[in-house]
C-alpha cells in the first residue's frame, strides 16, 4: 500500500502542492486537516481512544475522528469519509471554523495543520475499526472541559487546542434533537 499524500496549503488555505504524509510530519509543513465532532441528543461528545498502534499520539483521547484531506476532496466528503472509516456510521457534517497549530511530539514529527473542524449529530453506538481505534465514549461537552484540566496528558493536541479557544462553538452547536424536544 502506498502512502497517503497530505494537501500542502498556504496560511489562506490554497492547495500549494501535495506531500507523503510522513514527510509532511517529519518536516513540519504546514498541510490541510479536520476533526470532526459528533454529539447525541443529550449533548454528550463522542470520543475515541487513538489505537495503540498509531505512529503519534497513541492511546490518546481525541474528538470522533480526524485525519487529512485527499487531493480533490472537499473538507465534508473528507469528513464523511473518514468517519465512516474509523467509526462506522454516516451522519450529515457542517463546517464550524478552521484554525492553524503547529505541535512537535517526543518521536520528531510535528502536526502543522489547518484544521477543519465539523460537527454531526448521531445516537447510536459505533462500530469502531480496532485498526484506528482503541475505544470509544460519549462524554457530556462540560465534562471533557473539566477533566482536560484535571487530565491532560490524556488528550491530543488538537483536541486540547480545540476546547482551549474554541468551546463557544461547540456550546452554540449542541443536538437541535435534545432530549426535552422529543418528548
Amino acid at each position: 500500500m502506498t502512502e497517503e499524500n497530505v494537501i500542502l496549503v498556504n496560511e489562506n488555505d490554497e492547495q500549494i502542492g501535495l506531500m507523503p504524509k510522513l514527510e509532511a510530519h517529519e518536516k513540519a509543513v504546514l498541510h490541510r486537516a479536520f476533526s470532526v465532532f459528533v454529539l447525541n441528543s443529550k449533548n454528550e461528545i463522542m470520543l475515541q481512544q487513538r489505537a495503540h498502534q498509531k505512529y503519534h499520539s497513541p492511546l490518546l483521547w481525541t474528538n470522533t475522528c480526524c485525519s487529512h484531506q485527499r487531493d480533490g476532496e472537499t473538507n465534508i466528503q473528507a469528513g464523511s469519509r473518514r468517519l465512516f472509516e474509523e467509526m462506522g456510521f454516516k451522519t450529515e457534517l457542517k463546517e464550524l471554523f478552521h484554525f492553524i497549530y503547529k505541535a512537535p511530539f517526543d518521536n520528531g514529527l510535528t502536526e502543522h495543520e489547518l484544521d477543519h473542524v465539523m460537527i454531526g449529530y448521531y445516537n447510536d453506538a459505533p462500530v469502531v475499526n480496532p485498526e484506528e481505534v482503541e475505544n470509544w465514549k460519549w462524554m457530556k461537552i462540560e465534562e471533557v472541559k473539566t477533566d482536560m484540566l484535571t487530565h491532560p496528558e490524556l488528550y491530543t493536541v488538537w483536541f486540547k487546542i480545540i476546547f482551549d479557544e474554541f468551546y463557544h462553538f461547540l456550546e452554540e452547536n449542541k443536538s437541535p434533537l435534545s432530549i426535552e424536544e422529543r418528548f
